[in-house]
């Protein structure tokens, strides 16, 4: 099971950290992503931190602005998010490897993610 928090209202240029944590298996054993969806779109890939050596990677609308860590021993993944702009207000969430293809066709569902919305 995955559970996000953190999400909220921030002013553009600002920043916030996303939290997912983990029960019922190892964050550190998977490939761990984060993914968002933007009001009335499809989803989008944000990013990923890799198993085993915690590597990142990085959507392009994401890359330096955006940070993914994790927290093995809190089973808890993070998303810290700089420079905040109106176009990245969407649903974000987190997801495994296994879980992005249908999250990717289908969509975060309602009980998923933690709202960002970014706005004067």
């Amino acid at each position: 099971q995955l559970v996000e928090s953190g999400g909220g209202l921030v002013q553009p240029g600002g920043s916030l950290r996303l939290s997912c944590a983990a029960s019922g298996f190892t964050i550190e054993n998977e490939n761990m992503n984060w993914v968002r969806q933007a009001p009335g779109k499809g989803s989008w890939w944000v990013g990923v931190i890799k198993r085993g050596d915690g590597g990142t990677e990085y959507a392009s609308s994401a890359a330096g602005r955006f940070t993914i860590s994790r927290d093995v021993a809190k089973n808890t993944m993070y998303l810290q998010m700089n420079n905040l702009q109106p176009e990245d207000t969407a649903v974000y969430a987190c997801a495994t490897e296994d879980q992005i293809p249908a999250i990717l066709v289908g969509g975060i569902r309602e009980s998923q993610g933690t709202q960002v919305t970014v706005s004067s």
